[in-house]
This record gives structure tokens, C-alpha cells and sequence, in this order.
């Protein structure tokens, strides 16, 4: 017989997998999307709201068009859409990957303090703000 824990784990885990795979389905069709259409070409694609009301350009600026770039494989044109968004896909892909690790050991928990913790934090604070500055003026 099933104990009240194992089954409240198996609901815990079945709610995480659902979940996990609408979140996946989700990203798939945003992926077909941006593959497909180009935003510079398409009205369904959000304006910047920023842009739209300063005309400066903030450091999400141009990622839309980055990302179909990349999904198309045409590195050079997403890293001069936005080289932010370009540079930051593996970092981020990294930091997924470690998350999924389910028993990491101390040499892989200091590379996650080091690569994610509050100092990475305000260290990637100021390269964005310092991207939002260069982009505007250079």
C-alpha cells in the first residue's frame, strides 16, 4: 500500500512534469513563430515601449529580431540585433543545466555561487546598465 507521502510526491512530481511540459509545448511555438516570422516584417510582434517613448534604445531592444536571426542560424545578424542577447542565451543555458542537476557536488555548487550569486547578480546589473549607456551614445 501507498503511504500519504510517496503519493503526495507522485502528485507533486505529476503536477512539475505537466507543467514542465506546457511550458516546453509554449516555448516550441514561440520558437516556430520567431523562426518563421521576421519581426521587422510582421505587426504581431510588440514595438519596444521605451523606444516608442524616448527613442533611445534599451538593452531588450532588438531581441526579437535577434532571436529569428538565431533560430535561422545567422549568428552575425542576431550579435548585431542585440550582442547582449546573443552572449547572455549560454550563460543562461548553463545555469539551467546546473539547476537540473539533482545532487551537485561542492566544486559545481561554488561554480553556481561564482557564475550566479548576489555578486554575478550586480556584476550583470551593471553590464546591462553599461550596455543601455553604450548603445545610445556609440
Amino acid at each position: 500500500m501507498l503511504s500519504f507521502n510517496h503519493m503526495a510526491y507522485s502528485r507533486a512530481v505529476t503536477k512539475k512534469t505537466v507543467i514542465g511540459s506546457i511550458a516546453l509545448l509554449f516555448l516550441l511555438l514561440l520558437a516556430v513563430l520567431y523562426k518563421k516570422y521576421n519581426p521587422l516584417e510582421s505587426a504581431f510582434f510588440p514595438a519596444c515601449p521605451f523606444r516608442s517613448l524616448t527613442g533611445l534604445l534599451c538593452p531588450g531592444c532588438g531581441s526579437q529580431r535577434a532571436i529569428h536571426q538565431l533560430l535561422n542560424f545567422n549568428i552575425a545578424a542576431a550579435f548585431h540585433e542585440n550582442m547582449l542577447l546573443v552572449i547572455a542565451i549560454p550563460y543562461l543555458i548553463v545555469g539551467w543545466i546546473i539547476e537540473l542537476i539533482p545532487h551537485p557536488d561542492a566544486l559545481l555548487l561554488a561554480w553556481r555561487k561564482a557564475l550566479y550569486g548576489p555578486r554575478a547578480i550586480i556584476i550583470i546589473l551593471f553590464v546591462i546598465i553599461a550596455y543601455w549607456i553604450l548603445r545610445n551614445i556609440l
